[in-house]
């Protein structure tokens, strides 16, 4: 299993590898060579092509953005009161006893966290280029929700500080190779972040579709803390998001005022339509949820560790007529190594895991397995065991759990205070990259950048 860090860390030596070779560009590829605190040209250019390429993907698709930027904020709040409709129908549906709709135990949603973690991870990127442009009120919306995005500096708010947070609590900061359409979309706002000079009305169009909040985002929070795990992150979102005063406005706003100045605003909105439908590409929220096989994911587990684990078992005990190390050396039959180990009892599905022994093996201190799994694995083994079964008891939610204690993003580090001074912003733009803003030297001149910016705003 790798961790984000290290998945990242292969991907550009992937990337390494492909400038020297003929063919198509690859959204995992380009994630990689641009998360990173100063990317290069050739990165930078791969970026550039990267973009062009989704643009072309996406321009056959319906848009329903209205021609006359005038009709934004009425397609706005139709937006918002179809979403909001749709999700007192889904909290209806609860309250008379249905099923959660999006995930079935804690590890369908651990599932979810991890496989969207590279767009996550990115979290605000689209609007980098914006603080360049700090001297042009146009980009005003646009610089204020990016200082937004990054908490203004402060690490307990700080979006991708946040979610980095999440992972860690919940063990779920390794994960498994992902597919290419996980990265499409943080390859895309990394690629707006770097080259958003050259495509402004792009930038601004692709943060109105990202910025209107969507119902798969407001029973991702219900049903995450109804499991116990925290969704300030996502909840955040949705006040944020809002379309009343929130980013959604803002985003609006934005586009009607730069449109108003553009020397062609036709084009400009043509510009704007290429960027909102670039929210449509990679692996959807809904996509990523309905992938999840509890049952093929148990397997996946197994065969991953398969290859770290032969030859590491002695041959006292057989299982099924095979050892433990034989099992292991063929990961594509973990199914079949699952069906013996019932078989023999070590197993016991429908019952808590503690009935099991390979549970206990893995799970209890001074077991013989134990540390082999990580929290992610663990749950992703126990729910398999305990399917079927119910102990009666109501899982306490996240905010039930958490009354009385601090809040989880209060761990995050902490950046000192700083004395209110002059700033050349030009010279902080570099500290607020994608790749730099979540550490301590971005979270300071992140700070100091919000507090001049923001006085030079009510000058």
């Amino acid at each position: 299993m790798r961790s984000t860090v290290e998945e990242m860390q292969a991907a550009r030596s992937a990337a390494q590898a492909y400038r020297h070779q003929d063919g198509p560009l690859q959204a995992e590829q380009v994630y990689a060579q641009l998360f990173v605190p100063t990317p290069d040209e050739a990165a930078l250019a791969m970026g550039r092509d990267y973009l062009a390429r989704q643009m072309e993907q996406a321009a056959g698709l319906p848009c329903d953005l209205p021609d006359d930027p005038a009709a934004l904020a009425a397609w706005m709040e139709s937006r918002a009161i179809e979403v909001g409709s749709a999700y007192e129908a889904y909290l209806k549906e609860r309250q008379q006893g249905a099923p959660r709709r999006y995930f079935s135990g804690r590890a369908h949603a651990f599932n979810f966290l991890r496989r969207v973690a590279p767009t996550k991870l990115v979290d605000g990127a689209w609007l980098y280029s914006a603080v360049k442009r700090w001297r042009d009120p146009l980009f005003r919306p646009l610089i204020l929700t990016y200082l937004e995005e990054l908490g203004d500096g402060d690490a307990a708010m700080n979006h991708v500080t946040l979610y980095r947070s999440l992972l860690a609590a919940n063990g779920c900061e390794h994960g498994p190779a992902l597919s290419e359409d996980h990265y499409v979309q943080g390859a895309i706002q990394l690629g707006l972040a770097h080259h958003g000079e050259q495509f402004e009305a792009e930038v601004f169009g692709f943060n109105l579709g990202y910025e209107q909040l969507p119902l798969h985002l407001l029973i991702t929070a219900y049903e995450l803390n109804e499991l116990g795990i925290d969704p300030y992150y996502f909840t955040l979102h949705v006040t944020i998001d809002n379309a009343a005063s929130g980013h959604a406005r803002k985003a609006a706003e934005a586009v009607v005022q730069a449109a108003a100045q553009a020397p062609d605003p036709q084009a400009f909105m043509a510009g704007v339509r290429r960027g909102y439908l670039l929210n449509e590409l990679g692996a959807s929220t809904l996509g990523v949820i309905g992938s999840f096989s509890l049952e093929q994911e148990v397997v996946r587990v197994l065969a991953e560790k398969a290859a770290f684990g032969r030859m590491m078992h002695s041959d006292y005990c057989r299982i099924g007529g095979k050892t433990v190390n034989q099992w292991l050396e063929e990961p594509e039959g973990m199914a079949s190594f699952l069906e013996e180990m019932e078989k023999a009892k070590w197993i016991t599905r429908g019952r808590e895991a503690s009935e099991s022994r390979f549970w206990r093996l893995i799970d209890a201190a001074g077991g013989q397995m134990f540390g082999v799994f990580d929290g992610y694995e663990k749950q992703v083994i126990r729910e398999w065991i305990e399917q079927g079964w119910s102990d009666g008891r109501r899982q306490p939610s996240f905010r039930a759990m958490a009354r009385g204690r601090d809040s989880a993003a209060a761990e995050a580090p902490a950046v000192p205070a700083l004395a209110a001074r002059e700033v050349d912003l030009d010279a902080l733009v570099a500290e607020l990259a994608p790749g730099r803003h979540h550490f301590v030297p971005g979270l300071e001149a992140t700070r100091l950048y919000s507090e001049r910016y923001r006085r030079a705003c009510v000058a």
